[in-house]
Parts: structure tokens; C-alpha cells; sequence
């Protein structure tokens, strides 16, 4: 008997094909009145936990979702609903899941899949905090799909246990793509002391400070020409974060073909010219898989460190928030640059030289979190993060835009008196503090924590100048040469 003999006797086809006991969906109108009917008959008729009705707010907000499990005849088998947690303010990425019912005679596993479906859905809804207060009967049923317990509570008199969903969305983009740095630059002292971390690094014995980044090669090759855009704008942002006014540029293009490298190049050519910063030189080579990395040179005689900041500063977000996702990359890259002019741009990116923070950082692959993680990181503390006043565009929820490359976005600390400068259409916002420690927190809406990061990002460690001492405290600089542009 052959291999092929072998595999083909693997099935029995002689046996009746088992389908499913139940289906798993997003409820229509109709199946939100099935499983309102069965929440009736469980949590008021048989229970008694509620008198005459258990419907509340969340079932009025136009916001919650409700799952449903029908059967192979279409009935509804169960349901459960998940939702933000304030019925009647913002999605600030706290959803709760509740009514979580299954009728009696029901197929084994009904009510754990609905629940693991309610995670998934709560999570693509951008919720980085899911939580449910369950009936203690039920914990060990939670616990196995790996939940974790809060502590007591109560329901309509009834003893109950609050629960919270782990969701290791922000942890897992950081340790993808930082947390690797430690081991790999170890020895390189990379940006001198006082500097080691930062988005560029100050060329010793000058007043020139140097920065390089590379595009993802599947980004290249997706959209090439947003791709040359990119080059010119993390770059750029690399250096005004560091209070530096970019002089210029140098390009390093690998294409399959001239024709493609032209398109790489129409975008380096669209954002130099939007940002008023000229290409110098570079290298292009051809009949190679794509690739892009661009370098960036700045000036300035006082660059800010990212290793600036001290347990008791305030944290501070200045985004633009306008523009949208861009086309074919929603909820990873947000693009608010394409659409402003050349003032505004250099406006922006002059806000960290006009302020002057204790220090800086611009928000990049690791995210809003993961960048804070290495501001802090570098600074010897951890932070916390007030999750409801992180400014945000609206059409981005929670989880994305703390996740996304935001497009043009500084993250700056310093004392609670000192402002941050205007920056045109940029929106600034204090939305958090360093703290001893280290690691990130989240604080929601009604004063708890939970951890986005439970320690260092990179394993660069904490970034001190020369024999140990600190960056010396900055003033507010004479006016940067963006500001006349």
C-alpha cells in the first residue's frame, strides 16, 4: 500500500458527517429578544434575582453587543451581552460582560464558548480592560478559561465574584518588537551617556544630532510610495523629539525594478518637500526584495533626553488627531500628516525645542504604552497612564490607537507648572505621571489599575550621564528656527 492509500483509509466516509450542536453569532433583533427571554425566565422567574425585569442601561446603549448560540434548527440556545462599562459616557476601552444565560438542556460547552466568544469580541472592540461579576457557582468554570479572580461582590443581595478577562494586547506588541534590544545592543552604549534609548543620538563634539530608521519590508512592498512618506516622517519625528531642527536627509532604497524604486522615491520626494527638509544622498539598488531605511541629521545645542523624567512629573500626550486610518491599514497606522501644510508640520514638530520637557520621546512602532515603557524605562521609574485622558481621534477605539503608529505624536514629563507649548493643530494632554518602579499601569474612570507592562521594554536600562550624574534641567530655549517657517 502506497502513501497515498495510507492517507486516503485515514477518513471513513462511510460514516454520516456530525454537525455542530450550536452556532456562535452576533445577535439580530431577533436574537436580542430571545436571549432577553431567556435571561427573564432565568434570572427573575427561577432565580428570583431581579422582580419582574432585569433589563437595565446597558441594554439601551446603542453600543452593546449581544451574542447568541443557535441551534441546528435556529433556536436560540443561549447568549450572553458585552459593553462599555459606563452606559452613558465614552468608550474609554472598559467593557464588562454580562447576563450570560444558557437554556436548560442545552448542548455541553455552550456557556464557555459563548464567554470565550465575548473575549474575542470584547478585544476587537479595542477593550484593554473586560471584567464580569459571576455567580460563585460559576467561578471555576471562568477560572479554567482563564480568567482571574478580582474579589467578592454582590448582586441583588446575592454573593457573587468579580472577574477580570487578561488581556496581554499591549505587553505582547512591546515584547515583539523592544524587548529583544537589551541583548542584542549589549556593549554599544548606543547615543553616548545620558542618551542610551533615545530616538537619535547627539554626534560627540557637535551640535548635530543623528537619527536613522527602516520601513518594514511588507510595507514597502504594500504601499511603497506611503512607505517613502514614512521615511521622511518617523525621521523627522525621531529628531524633534528631541528638541532638534532636522537639516537634511539620506535615503537607502532597495527595489525589484527602476520602476518600482520610483514610487519609494515619489514618497521620500513628497514628504521632503512637505516638511521642508532636503534629501542629501543615499544609495538605491535594484533587482533586490524591497527595502527602505532613511537617515535624518538635526541640529541643536541642547537635545532632550528620553532619561529625563522623575517619579512625580507629569505625563503629557501632543497628538494630531486629525486625518483618519490609513487605506488598508486600519487600527495600525493612523495618517493625519498627509493633510496638513508645511507650517504646520514644522509647527508641530518644533513643540519638545519650544517647551523644553525634562524629557521626550516620539510614539513609534511599540505604541503609546511600549513608548512610555521606554521613556520610563530610561528615566529609572515606571509611569501610570489615566486611560480616559489620553487625547484620541474618534474613529479610533482604545486598543488601536494605544497600539498604532499615531502618525505625528510626543510623549514629554516634566513638573505640573510647566506648560507645554502650542503646536498648531496638535492636541496636548496630561494624562498620567511617573511613579518609583517601573513598568506601565493603567488607570480607569473609577481609580483602579491594572498593569500594561509589568517591567523594562528594551532591557537597555536606565539612561544616566557622564560618572553617573543626571541631564542638567533645561530652560525654555531660545526660539527654534521652525518657528519663522
Amino acid at each position: 500500500m502506497d502513501s497515498l492509500e495510507r492517507n486516503v483509509l485515514l477518513v471513513d466516509h462511510r460514516l454520516p458527517a456530525v454537525p455542530p450542536a450550536w452556532r456562535l453569532e452576533q445577535a439580530d433583533d431577533d436574537g436580542v429578544r430571545a436571549h432577553q427571554q431567556l435571561r427573564r425566565r432565568a434570572f427573575v422567574e427561577d432565580q428570583g434575582l431581579f422582580a419582574g425585569s432585569d433589563l437595565d442601561a446597558t441594554d439601551l446603549d446603542g453600543r452593546t453587543v449581544v451574542l447568541v448560540a443557535r441551534g441546528t434548527t435556529g433556536e436560540v440556545l443561549g447568549g450572553v451581552r458585552l459593553a462599555p462599562a459606563d452606559p452613558d459616557g465614552p468608550d474609554v476601552g472598559w467593557w464588562t460582560g454580562s447576563r450570560l444565560v444558557v437554556a436548560p438542556g442545552s448542548a455541553p460547552g455552550t456557556g464557555p464558548a459563548l464567554v470565550a466568544a465575548a473575549c474575542a469580541r470584547a478585544e476587537q472592540a479595542g477593550a484593554l480592560r473586560f471584567d464580569a461579576t459571576v455567580q460563585d457557582r460559576f467561578v471555576s468554570m471562568f477560572t479554567r478559561l482563564g480568567w482571574l479572580t478580582v474579589g467578592p461582590a454582590e448582586v441583588a443581595g446575592r454573593p457573587h465574584t468579580a472577574v477580570t478577562w487578561p488581556i496581554g494586547r499591549l505587553a505582547a506588541l512591546a515584547q515583539a518588537t523592544k524587548s529583544p534590544l537589551g541583548g542584542l545592543l549589549a556593549g554599544l552604549h548606543l547615543g553616548g551617556p545620558g542618551f542610551v534609548g533615545d530616538d537619535g543620538a547627539p554626534v560627540p563634539g557637535t551640535d548635530v544630532v543623528a537619527a536613522c530608521d527602516a520601513i518594514l519590508p511588507s510595507m514597502v512592498e504594500r504601499d511603497p510610495g506611503w512607505a517613502g512618506w514614512c521615511g521622511v516622517l518617523v525621521n523627522v519625528n525621531d529628531l524633534s523629539a528631541m528638541g532638534a531642527a532636522p537639516l537634511g536627509l539620506l535615503d537607502s532604497v532597495g527595489a525589484r525594478d527602476a520602476s518600482f524604486a520610483a514610487r519609494v522615491v515619489a514618497g521620500l520626494r513628497a514628504g521632503s518637500q512637505a516638511w521642508g527638509v532636503p534629501v542629501l544622498g543615499g544609495h538605491t539598488q535594484l533587482g533586490v526584495p524591497a527595502a527602505l531605511s532613511v537617515t535624518a541629521l538635526g541640529r541643536t545645542d541642547r537635545p532632550v533626553p528620553a532619561s529625563g523624567g522623575r517619579p512625580g512629573q507629569q505625563v503629557r500626550l501632543t497628538a494630531d488627531l486629525g486625518g483618519d486610518w490609513r487605506p488598508g491599514a486600519t487600527g495600525r497606522q493612523w495618517d493625519s500628516t498627509t493633510g496638513r501644510t508645511t507650517a504646520e508640520l514644522q509647527l508641530m514638530g518644533s513643540v519638545v525645542a519650544r517647551t523644553a520637557p525634562a524629557a521626550a520621546k516620539d510614539v513609534s512602532m511599540a505604541g503609546l504604552v511600549g513608548t512610555l515603557g521606554m521613556l520610563a524605562e530610561a528615566s529609572g521609574c515606571g509611569a501610570v497612564l489615566d486611560v480616559a485622558a489620553v487625547p484620541r481621534p474618534d474613529a479610533a477605539n482604545v486598543g488601536d490607537w494605544f497600539t498604532c503608529f499615531p502618525g505625528s505624536a510626543f510623549l514629554t514629563t516634566d513638573d505640573a507648572d510647566r506648560a507645554v507649548a502650542p503646536a498648531g493643530p496638535a492636541t496636548t494632554g496630561t494624562c498620567g505621571e511617573l511613579v518609583p518602579g517601573s513598568g506601565v499601569r493603567l488607570r480607569w474612570p473609577d481609580g483602579s489599575t491594572t498593569s500594561a507592562l509589568t517591567g523594562p521594554v528594551t532591557g537597555l536600562g536606565a539612561s544616566r550621564g557622564v560618572a553617573g550624574t543626571q541631564i542638567p534641567r533645561r530652560g525654555t530655549p531660545p526660539g527654534n528656527p521652525q518657528e519663522s517657517s
